[in-house]
Order: C-alpha cells, then sequence, then structure tokens
C-alpha cells in the first residue's frame, strides 16, 4: 500500500507509520510544522507539510503523496487531555472542516480508501447496562461542556458516510476507547503525577471503554486491508472499566500511592470536560471487529495493558 497518514506526529500517527513502515508499505506522514518533519522521517517515512483547514495546501500534499489508501488521525489535544470545552476547538475545526478537506483532496488524488479515527464519545451519554454495538441509536447530547465535542465526531461521520454512499470511494470508521500505553501523552502524565505522590481520581461512576495504543495500531493496519466498505468499528478491550478503576491500576502496578478521590463539585469545577465524560456508562461490543478484521486487542483489559507498561518501565530502568 501507498498509505498517507494525516495527523502523523499524533498518539496514533506515530507507532502507526512505525507499524506501516516496518510492514514494507511506502507511507507519507502529514505534519502542520515544518519543524516536525524530521519526527516523521526518523520513523522512516517521508513527510509532508500542510495544514488541514487549509484545503488547497492539504490537495496538494496529498496529491503529491499519490496514496492508494489515507489514515484520518487528526487531533490537535493538550498533552494532558483535554479538561474543558476550549481545549476541543482545534480538534473539532478538524474533525469537520479538516475531514471534508482530506476527503476532497484524497478522492481527488485518486485514493481507494480512507480509515478514520472516531472516539467512543460519538454515542453520546448512553447510560447501558450492557455492551453497546456500532448500530446503536446516539443518545441525545443536552447542553454540557462535552456537546460541541459530541457533534463534531457525529459530523465527521457524517462526511465519511456521504462519502461512501456512491460505492466508488471507501471509508472505514473506528471507533476508539480511551487510548493508553506507552507514549500517549495522558498515559505518561498520569505516570508521572502519580509517581510523584500527585495523583488524584473521580468518584467510582460510569463505565469507559478503554484500548492499548498498540491494538489501536494493529486495528488501523486491519481496516486498511480488510475493512469492510461503509464499515464502522468499536475498537475498545474486551472489559470497561471506570476511570477511577483505571487510575487505581496504574498506581498499584506503577507501586505509587492510592490516588486522592476528588469529590464531583471539585472535579467539576477543575475539569468539567472530564467531569462529564467519566460520568457516562458506556461499555461497547468489539465483536463485529473480531469477526469483520480478524482483529483482537492484545491487552483484553486496561489491567493487563497497565501491568504490562510497568513491566516495560522496569525493564528500561535495570
Amino acid at each position: 500500500m501507498d498509505v498517507f497518514v494525516a495527523g502523523a506526529t499524533g498518539t496514533l500517527g506515530r507507532p502507526l507509520v512505525r507499524a506501516l513502515v516496518g510492514r514494507g508499505h511506502r507511507v507519507v506522514g502529514l505534519t502542520r510544522s515544518a519543524a516536525r518533519r524530521g519526527i516523521v522521517e526518523a520513523d522512516g517515512a517521508e513527510s509532508a507539510v500542510a495544514d488541514a483547514l487549509d484545503a488547497r495546501a492539504l490537495a496538494r500534499a496529498v496529491a503529491g503523496a499519490r496514496p492508494s489508501h489515507v489514515v484520518h488521525a487528526l487531533t490537535a489535544l493538550p498533552a494532558g487531555g483535554p479538561t474543558r470545552r476550549r481545549h476541543l476547538a482545534a480538534t473539532n475545526a478538524l474533525r469537520i472542516e479538516g475531514t471534508q478537506n482530506l476527503l476532497r483532496a484524497a478522492i481527488e488524488a485518486g485514493a481507494r480508501r480512507l480509515v478514520a479515527e472516531s472516539f467512543f464519545a460519538v454515542y453520546g451519554p448512553v447510560e447501558a447496562e450492557s455492551p453497546v454495538d456500532e448500530d446503536a441509536a446516539f443518545a441525545e447530547v443536552p447542553a454540557g461542556a462535552f456537546r460541541d465535542g459530541v457533534l463534531a465526531l457525529r459530523e465527521m461521520e457524517r462526511h465519511l458516510a456521504l462519502a461512501a454512499s456512491g460505492g466508488a470511494f471507501e471509508t472505514v470508521v473506528l471507533r476508539f476507547g480511551g487510548f493508553y500505553g506507552p507514549g500517549v501523552p495522558t498515559t505518561e502524565a498520569l505516570v508521572a503525577q502519580l509517581r510523584a505522590g500527585r495523583g488524584v481520581s473521580p468518584p467510582r461512576a460510569g463505565c469507559t471503554p478503554f484500548i492499548h495504543v498498540d491494538d489501536a495500531v494493529t486495528a488501523t493496519m486491519a481496516a486498511l486491508e480488510r475493512g469492510r466498505p461503509g464499515a464502522v468499528y468499536n475498537i475498545v478491550d474486551d472489559e470497561a472499566v471506570t476511570y477511577s478503576e483505571f487510575i487505581d491500576t496504574a498506581a498499584s502496578v506503577l507501586g505509587a500511592r492510592t490516588p486522592r478521590r476528588l469529590p464531583w463539585w471539585l472535579l467539576r469545577l477543575l475539569a468539567p470536560l472530564a467531569a462529564e465524560l467519566v460520568s457516562w456508562r458506556l461499555p461497547l461490543a468489539n465483536a463485529r471487529a473480531k469477526v469483520e478484521l480478524g482483529w483482537s486487542p492484545s491487552y483484553r483489559t486496561p489491567y493487563d495493558g497497565l501491568a504490562r507498561l510497568a513491566v516495560g518501565r522496569r525493564e528500561r530502568a535495570a
């Protein structure tokens, strides 16, 4: 494959570029900053520079790459994770306007398929007792910190479905759980806080799907190679957990002090977006991806992935 990765220096983009190169594919990685070209090239790919919100510049970059396949992994999130509505504004723009620009550029360049990174929050504030599959209706989104983000995800997916509706161009949507693992900025920030004894966690509520970044990469590669045209897949661990359980598990495997539990009122004050998201009860079913993509998470639960993260850190320190 000749793969154009938009968002090649991001959380998913970097390990994906390395994996694709390792499999012998030709890869061109897009970065918005010329100063970051070296990162893409160090990972073994060719580099292209353009702002995805500049339609003409992006079209030139994609045309120059001559891709058969395109990956949409464009985000612009704070390293520590978004905590307030304004932290999503740049990513929302990429998911709406950037998606339209990338689709147009990919089609004009003669690409056959585009695989896009979506997010479990697209379902909205569901209160589910059993895992939700990809055919479930979206929940109504009330006013709140995450409303704009959810609507941007839905608009992104709408444009992808529309582009694929004619049958001449293929799109595949991957609804990821929360990323974690080595090199993931939010995980690195959490580890630093826990080791410094400054770890905090939200009240035990909700149910959050996660996915190890290595498993996100293998799922993306499977979607590029054999995803059903027009399909949507939940790419998540086999077992969702509360966010407080995730943080407590990280502390346990790292040998850190048990995090201090924040009351709801304080969490809403300090991080209203996070408070809203972790209160949703949204376990997701991953059976479709297992059957159609032949994919399965190597780390079935966040405990498995976090335990491996801790072992890896001890091995590097030895």
